[in-house]
C-alpha cells in the first residue's frame, strides 16, 4: 500500500503559571484528515470484475498473446480484446472478456490462465464464442496484494492524514473508494486507535491493523507472449513472477492447477523468458537465470547486474538480449540502450556489447532478425549475426511502440492503442496491416 506524508499541523498553547492548569501533551487535541475504506463484498467484487462482452474502446494497451489464430490484447486492468487474426491483413475485434485488475495471461490446450487482483483465474476458451469460467484462485499469485482495491480507486494523494483500516478485513471485503473525514484526537486517543503516537516520529499514512492473507510439446498447444510476459507456460508447470518471487503452478490437470511452493527471487523482478530449461528473469537491478530441469523447484544459477532500470529480455542461442530503459519508476543508474550478454556460461553471464537507444520497452528475435520497440523512436529491425556489428534492417519511425510477437509468419506489435502487423522478407519487414483498437 501506498505511504504519504502525514501532514503536520502546529498549535500553540497558551501556558498558565499555576502547574494544575498545564495541559500534558497527552491531552492536546489536534485535528486531523483520516480516509476510511468504503467497502463491499469481496465475493461479490470479484464476480463482478468478471464477463465476456461485446468488443469495446481500448482504454490503455498492454501486453499482446498470440493463440492459434486469435490475438489477446491487454486492456490496462480491465482485461483482453480478443481478435480474429485468420486474415492478417485484416483481422476482426470479436470480443472482449472483462477481467478487472488483470496483467497477464498464458493458454494451453485452450485454457486461459490470467491474473486477476493476486487471483488465479482459469478459462476454457475451446469455444471462443462462448468462454466460461472454470475456476478463480483466491490469493494464488502476487503477494503485493494483501488487500484488494477497486483498479480505478483514486488514492488520496496528499489529502489526509493518516488511512484508518481498522475495520477492514481484506479477507472478506475490497476497497471501492475513499471516506475522508477530520477527526479530533489527543495523542493518547490516535496512539491507541492507530498504534503508534504521532509526536513521537515521523507520521505514515497506512494503518496496518487490518490483517490478511493475499497472498509447449508437440502434443499440446501453447501460446506465445511478448518480451513482457510475467507469466510463461513450459510443458506442464505455470511459472507467474512478481517482485522478489516466481509462483509455480502444476497445470498437468488443466482445470485444476496445483499451488506449489513459492520460490524467492533474488532481485525484484518484472519480466519472464525462458529457453528450453532455463529460466532467464529480467529485473530492475539485473538478469536473473534459474534451472528449471526440476520444474518444480527453479534453482538459482547466476545474475548479472546492471544499473537500476526497467528491463525486458529474450534469448537466442548463446547471448541474452536486454533493453534498458532509464529515467523512470525502474530507476535512473543505468544507460538507456540494447545490451547483449554472453550466457553461454550460465554461471557467469558477461556483457558483450551495448548499442544507445532512445527509449526501449519490448524486444523478439526470428532467426538472425532482431526487434526493438524503441518507444517514440518507433520499431527498429536488425540483423543480428554479428552482435558486434548489428545492421539494421528497417526502422519504422513516427509510431509508438511498446512490444512484439515474432510469429513463424508474421511480427506482431502492439503500439499506443494500434496493433501493427508486419511480414517478412529477405532482408527486411514490410507492413501488413494496422488495426486500431480505439
Amino acid at each position: 500500500m501506498k505511504r504519504l506524508g502525514i501532514l503536520l499541523l502546529t498549535f500553540v498553547c497558551f501556558q498558565s503559571c499555576d502547574s494544575d492548569n498545564q495541559v500534558s501533551s497527552l491531552d492536546m487535541v489536534q485535528t486531523y484528515l483520516v480516509a476510511t475504506p468504503i467497502k463491499a463484498n469481496l465475493k461479490e467484487f470479484k464476480e463482478e470484475a468478471i464477463a465476456i462482452t461485446e468488443p469495446v474502446p481500448m482504454q490503455e494497451s498492454g501486453k499482446i498473446y498470440a493463440y492459434k489464430n486469435y490475438i489477446f490484447i491487454n486492456d490496462v486492468n480491465r482485461g483482453f480484446h480478443i481478435l480474429d487474426n485468420t486474415d492478417a491483413t485484416s483481422p476482426q475485434n470479436i470480443a472482449f472478456i472483462k477481467l478487472e485488475g488483470n496483467y497477464d495471461i498464458s493458454i494451453k490446450n485452450d485454457r486461459l490462465f490470467a491474473d486477476s487482483y493476486g487471483d488465479l483465474v482459469v478459462m476454457d476458451i475451446s469455444d471462443i464464442n462462448n468462454i466460461s469460467l472454470i475456476t478463480r484462485m483466491d490469493g494464488a499469485i502476487y503477494e503485493e496484494f494483501w488487500c484488494t482495491v477497486g483498479f480505478d480507486v483514486e488514492w488520496p494523494q496528499g489529502q489526509v492524514d493518516v488511512f484508518d483500516y481498522t475495520d477492514f478485513d481484506s479477507s472478506t471485503e475490497a476497497i471501492t473508494g475513499w471516506d475522508i473525514k477530520e477527526q479530533k484526537l489527543t495523542n493518547e486517543e490516535f496512539e491507541s486507535k492507530f498504534g503508534y503516537n504521532p509526536s513521537g516520529r515521523d507520521l505514515f499514512a497506512v494503518n496496518d491493523s487490518a490483517s490478511g492473507s493475499g497472498v509447449p510439446t508437440s502434443e499440446s498447444t501453447t501460446g506465445q507472449g511478448g518480451s513482457f510476459a510475467r507469466f510463461k507456460i513450459v510443458e506442464d508447470y505455470l511459472y507467474a513472477v512478481e517482485p522478489w518471487s516466481i509462483n509455480v503452478f502444476d497445470i498437468s490437470n488443466l482445470d485444476e492447477p496445483k499451488v506449489l511452493e513459492e520460490v524467492y527471487a533474488e532481485g525484484n523482478i518484472e519480466t519472464i523468458f525462458n529457453q528450453g530449461d532455463i529460466l532467464f528473469l529480467g529485473g530492475t537491478q539485473g538478469m536473473y537465470i534459474y534451472d528449471i530441469s526440476a520444474p518444480d523447484k527453479p534453482t538459482y544459477v547466476s545474475q548479472f547486474t546492471h544499473g537500476r532500470a526497467c528491463d525486458p529480455v529474450v534469448v537466442s542461442g548463446g547471448y541474452a538480449f536486454v533493453t534498458l530503459r532509464a529515467n523512470n519508476f525502474c530507476g535512473d543508474s543505468a544507460e538507456s540502450g540494447l545490451y547483449i550478454v554472453d550466457v553461454s556460461d550460465l554461471t557467469n553471464p558477461t556483457l558483450s556489447k551495448t548499442y544507445p537507444m532512445t527509449e526501449p520497452y519490448g524486444l523478439g528475435i526470428k532467426d538472425e532478425k532482431l526487434f526493438i520497440c524503441d518507444g517514440p523512436d518507433g520499431l527498429k529491425v536488425y540483423d543480428k549475426t554479428d552482435i558486434d556489428n548489428l545492421v539494421q534492417l528497417n526502422h519504422f519511425e513516427e509510431i509508438n511502440t511498446y512490444d512484439v510477437i515474432p510469429l513463424a509468419n508474421s511480427l506482431l506489435m502492439i503500439g499506443d492503442k494500434v496493433l501493427y502487423q508486419y511480414e517478412y522478407l529477405n532482408n527486411e519487414i514490410q507492413l501488413l496491416s494496422t488495426f486500431d483498437l480505439n
